[in-house]
């Protein structure tokens, strides 16, 4: 059981991340007019602009689910009574089985695992697109999300579920860091590798990435090591951070700034888009 409601969670998440994505504009009904700074960013007639205002908008409500569930468990850590609900039917339809799944999978989502996988994205995308600003955008997502995630969790200091015997040794619980790391780097991943690729490509990166981060996020609770409130501020705290990596980096930086129809049109090779832009 605890399986299949991993595959549900990710299933549905991760659709829903990939029919929002499927709205992603492939043309324009207007000419581009060239906008700078904040109007650019947030002009729906640029792929950027969409890219950046839909950052922006997850950062407002990345930041808000965050402060709200540290605002609440740090005044009564039991107040939230799905918490101990979740945690009590993990462990209750958890098997030998279900166990060994579940522990594989979140090691995907360990902070040695993310840097692991950091590391190889970026050496790859750098050879394939010949931005040198790949590698400091993937540090700053990833080594910013494990500094402010540890810094909330010695601050909050909240007691982890005392089911499973590991737990304790584990430290603070507040925010989760196996889904504040996830859902940083798998967005972050998903915006790079879908950089110059077609449609239908954003679309299945999206939708995995989100799918990806929920499903690490869920192996926490199921393997009673967080509370559920501590994996949904986890995955709100990963995802605002990209949000906010996402608008530093997203002008020229990492040559976001393509018209709708270039985005959508486009499919020449990465090395020959990149020098088409900078000759223009």
């Amino acid at each position: 059981m605890p399986l299949l409601v991993l595959v549900i969670a990710a299933l549905l998440v991760g659709g829903v991340v990939g029919l929002a994505a499927s709205r992603w504009p492939v043309g324009a009904e207007r000419p581009h007019v060239a906008r700078v700074g904040l109007a650019r960013r947030l002009d729906p007639g640029a792929a950027t602009g969409l890219a950046l205002t839909l950052a922006l908008v997850v950062l407002i409500g990345g930041g808000l689910v965050l402060a709200v569930l540290a605002f609440v468990i740090r005044s009564d850590p039991d107040a939230i009574g799905l918490d101990a609900a979740a945690a009590d039917w993990g462990d209750d339809e958890a098997t030998s089985f279900t166990a060994d799944v579940l522990n594989a999978i979140t090691k995907v989502g360990a902070p040695g695992s993310i840097v692991v996988l950091a590391i190889v994205l970026g050496v790859v995308e750098t050879v394939r697109t010949r931005s040198k600003w790949v590698i400091p955008f993937l540090f700053l997502v990833v080594a910013g999300n494990g500094t402010i995630t540890t810094t909330i969790k010695n601050l909050a200091d909240r007691v982890r579920p005392t089911l499973n015997p590991v737990a304790e040794t584990l430290g603070p619980s507040f925010p989760s860091g196996h889904s504040s790391w996830s859902a940083a780097f798998f967005a972050a991943a998903a915006l790079l590798l879908a950089r110059g690729r077609g449609r239908r490509t954003r679309i299945v990166l999206s939708g995995v990435a989100a799918g990806a981060a929920v499903t690490i996020a869920a192996t926490r609770v199921l393997l009673d090591v967080h509370w559920l409130s501590d994996v949904v501020a986890g995955l709100a705290l990963g995802w605002a951070w990209f949000a906010v990596c996402a608008i530093a980096f997203g002008g020229r930086l990492l040559e976001f700034g393509a018209t709708a129809e270039e985005m959508g049109g486009q499919r020449d090779p990465p090395a020959r888009y990149v020098a088409s832009k900078r000759a223009s």
